[in-house]
């Protein structure tokens, strides 16, 4: 973890703070909260009858694996990148599933989609993605 550039690492913990901050707002919005004024047509035709149940997933399986990735990286585990890269496709899949199962659009959808792609985007750089230098050949034969 100390080759990864400190731009890098914090822009990691800014985007999964602001993410897991995200999850457990929506979390105790939607369970206690009574769904934070969304309409409940908007679960009809899913599994769910109320927004308790999506709401304990999100702060639970999203938020989780946000401070997962958190925790890899202040304890300088090896990991760290890895679950960042995680948490960022959860967010993504949380994302998707919900405009499929609930068939509406809001700007949050698209705002959230974009951390979680952020995420994955800055966590894959961290693993390496990135080759330095950036136009180096490989020298094999293509």
């Amino acid at each position: 973890m100390r080759s990864t550039p400190r731009s890098l690492r914090v822009a990691l913990v800014t985007v999964a703070a602001i993410n897991l901050l995200s999850a457990l707002i929506g979390m105790v919005g939607l369970t206690v909260g009574g769904g934070m004024g969304l309409p409940a047509e908007w679960l009809e035709g899913t599994v769910f009858e109320s927004y308790v149940w999506p709401g304990i997933i999100l702060g639970i399986v999203v938020g989780g694996v946000q401070a997962l990735a958190l925790g890899a990286q202040f304890g300088r585990f090896a990991v760290a990148w890895g679950m960042h890269a995680a948490a960022g496709l959860t967010m993504m899949i949380w994302i998707f599933v919900e405009i499929a199962m609930m068939l509406v659009w809001s700007p949050l959808h698209g705002i959230f989609f974009a951390t979680g792609l952020i995420q994955t985007v800055l966590a894959a750089l961290a693993l390496g993605a990135w080759p330095r230098p950036l136009f180096a050949r490989d020298g094999g034969e293509h």
